[in-house]
């Protein structure tokens, strides 16, 4: 199978036009799109070792969630990571390709599996993207579903903590006891907060908020912050089903390399 073909199926899942105007997914890296695939390795981040990982493991495919090229280098001389990475995955014989935003905001994409994984019912969009259909289904930036019954909000916080496997989170203080109604959108997912609060959701879960962002919401709605990798670790699933649909006999292979760059204590 080519190179080309599963690039082909990615896009048909998540088109690049779904993608955000800031973003930069696609085909990162790649002298031609006619290669033969000899494996795909999966991962969030590109990293060198990450890189000689897919070279140790035969793979000249690598598929990210976040881009390698987010930012336009100046140069190629390897003076920091992401140059060194470019030519390492050159040198290797290595293409690279991220689905981004536009598996954000794909129907069934990051922030779905999310739902899924916490047992969201009746999910759909918090924000739709206007216009923007794949298959029949509407995109659009996070969900909104339901729980089958409220939750006390401590036992939500302990079942939010045991499904994406974290030690701890950040939460603003709030009025509310019971949660049934649940916003969430992976990674950086901040702007949708004034969504969630108009969808009457009871609480908001994303990766990042940020300090500032958690003022003025404690008679409105919960807010919960579980860390940006740990919020998308579950992309990769997704990544692995729609190759495997395209191509079944295909070596597919997640990265054994941690590239979450924030460590806890």
């Amino acid at each position: 199978m080519k190179i080309r073909e599963i690039i082909g199926a990615l896009e048909q899942f998540a088109p690049l036009s779904l993608q955000d105007s800031y973003d930069n997914a696609g085909l990162q890296i790649g002298l031609t799109e006619d290669a033969d695939v000899s494996g795909a390795l999966l991962c969030l981040d590109v990293t060198e070792e990450v890189i000689e990982e897919a070279a140790q493991r035969g793979c000249n495919l690598i598929v990210s969630h976040h881009p390698l090229l987010f930012h336009a280098p100046k140069q190629i001389t390897g003076a920091d990571f992401v140059q060194r990475c470019i030519i390492k995955a050159i040198q290797r014989g290595i293409w690279i390709y991220s689905a981004h935003t536009n598996l954000d905001n794909a129907p069934c994409g990051v922030s779905y599996r999310m739902a899924e994984k916490i047992g969201l019912q009746d999910v759909k969009p918090l924000c739709p993207l206007e216009g923007k259909m794949v298959n029949g289904e509407v995109a659009g930036a996070g969900v909104i579903g339901q729980f089958q019954a409220p939750m006390e909000r401590e036992d939500f916080i302990a079942h939010i903590k045991e499904r994406f496997d974290v030690g701890s989170v950040r939460y603003n203080s709030w009025e509310g006891e019971k949660i049934q109604t649940v916003a969430l959108c992976g990674g950086a997912g901040a702007f949708l907060i004034p969504q969630a609060v108009a969808a009457g959701a009871d609480v908001f879960i994303t990766g990042e908020i940020g300090y500032h962002r958690f003022f003025g919401f404690e008679h409105s709605i919960q807010l919960l912050e579980i860390g940006h990798y740990e919020s998308e670790q579950y992309t990769l699933e997704i990544l692995r089903e729609i190759i495997s649909k395209a191509a079944p006999e295909l070596p597919i292979f997640n990265t054994e390399i941690e590239t979450n760059p924030i460590n806890y204590l």
